[in-house]
Order: structure tokens, then C-alpha cells, then sequence
């Protein structure tokens, strides 16, 4: 029951003028057993910060909301199994070759079947069905395979209900929309585009409850993947 969402403005903003949107997101889509985010730096470097505590409880916040950006991704935490909480399954998890940051929601069914290759291979470190999909993405990415095809690809490969978030390190942001219990919305904050989950509810509550003040409200078709331009505005793709 995890929540997240991808961010993008035509303008440097600083990350904690979203804070207050993902305070409410944390509350009232029932996440807060950890949190992290990716951004592109000023010398556009992706950079990420996780930590085990909710967002409203991690002091840490306060330095990563003072960092400038044009582009992030967050990612807030509610394990489908509690016995997974721990770092090394807190998101978002970034491709080792430095390429993308990938955050999940939902559940991915299928990931023990190819759990034990990847134990094998020593590549897993925690125990949650995210880290698995995160190996196989590593795997599947290839220079200039369009990102839609592979989150798709992904999904299909795993199945379940799969929300799945990616920034890439040219600071494109991704989101694709695969879990049915909890539809994806695109929309702006002020001059910053949007595109998050809608707190496990099948309506528009996310804009009573938690995005107060969002304009260009749109709901995202399940299974499509949308991608926020260098303006924040969403496209499909």
C-alpha cells in the first residue's frame, strides 16, 4: 500500500515546496514505514535518500527539502509484509550503472520465481518483491529501448496489481499505471506537473484529502505509462 509519485517543473524548485503535498500523501494513503526520493542535482547528477522512519518523523527531510531541482521522484512506504521493513528494501532503489531510480506500488506476483537467481547471483539484499523487479529492470534495460516498453514489460512479466515509478538520469520522469486498487493521476501544484498515486481510493479523493489546490486533473489509463515533459505537463507514451 505503498504511495509515490514523479515530479517535473520548467523551473528549479526547491523539493520541500512539495512537502507539505507528501505529508498528506503519507497520512492519508497509509503509508509511513520509510520513505526515500531521487532528484537530478545542479551539476545534473542523480542523486537519492532513503531512510527506515516515516516522512513526517525523519529530521533528514529538512536537508533534502533544501535541495533544488527541476525533476524527483518520491516514494513512501507501506509494505504489503511488515517483516520486510528495513533499508535494504527502501525505496526508491537506483540502478547500480547510475542509469534511473525505480520506485514500485502494488505487488508484484510472480517474484520468486526468479528470486532464487538473483540470490544466487548475490545481487539481493532485503527480502521484498520490489528489490526483485528492480534486478530484472537492470537485466532488461538496453540503450535507447523506449522506458514504456520495459515498465510494461516488466509488469507482464510479474503481474499483480503494479504502480511503477522511474527517473532517469537525463531527468525524465516516468510513471506507469498498472494497479487497479489504486488508480494514477496527473496534475499540477502550482508551475510543478505531477503524476502520483490516488491514496487506495477508486475515486477522486487524493484532490479532497491531499493535492489541495491541483489544477489540470487527469485520471491515467490503466496500463499506459505516461512520461512529464521538460514544462511538468504529462504525455502519453
Amino acid at each position: 500500500m505503498c504511495e509515490h509519485y514523479v515530479a517535473r517543473s520548467a523551473s528549479p524548485f526547491r523539493l520541500g515546496e512539495l512537502w507539505e503535498f507528501t505529508d498528506r500523501l503519507e497520512r492519508f494513503g497509509l503509508a509511513g514505514y520509510g520513505w526515500g526520493a531521487a532528484w537530478i542535482d545542479g551539476d545534473g547528477v542523480l542523486r537519492s535518500y532513503r531512510d527506515v522512519r516515516a516522512f513526517r518523523d525523519d529530521p533528514g527531510r529538512e536537508a533534502v527539502g533544501n535541495t533544488e531541482t527541476t525533476t524527483a521522484l518520491v516514494h513512501l512506504r507501506r509494505p504489503s509484509r511488515l517483516s520486510t521493513l528495513g533499508m535494504p528494501d527502501t525505496q526508491p532503489f537506483d540502478d547500480p550503472q547510475g542509469r534511473y531510480s525505480f520506485s514500485h506500488n502494488g505487488d508484484l506476483l510472480n517474484h520468486r520465481a526468479y528470486r532464487s537467481r538473483y540470490r544466487a547471483q548475490g545481487r539481493l539484499k532485503g527480502r521484498a518483491d520490489t528489490e526483485v523487479g528492480a534486478r530484472w529492470l537492470e537485466d532488461a534495460w538496453h540503450d535507447g529501448e523506449p522506458v514504456p516498453h520495459l515498465l510494461a514489460a516488466l509488469h507482464d512479466t510479474f503481474g499483480g496489481q503494479a504502480n511503477l515509478a522511474l527517473l532517469t538520469s537525463d531527468g525524465s520522469p516516468y510513471h506507469y499505471a498498472g494497479n487497479r486498487e489504486n488508480p494514477v493521476f496527473t496534475f499540477r501544484l502550482g508551475s510543478i506537473g505531477i503524476a502520483g498515486t490516488g491514496i487506495y481510493s477508486i475515486d477522486r479523493s487524493v484532490f479532497k484529502y491531499v493535492a489541495h489546490g491541483a489544477t489540470e486533473r487527469r485520471l491515467v489509463t490503466i496500463r499506459s505509462t505516461v512520461w512529464l515533459d521538460p514544462n511538468g505537463s504529462p504525455r502519453a507514451v
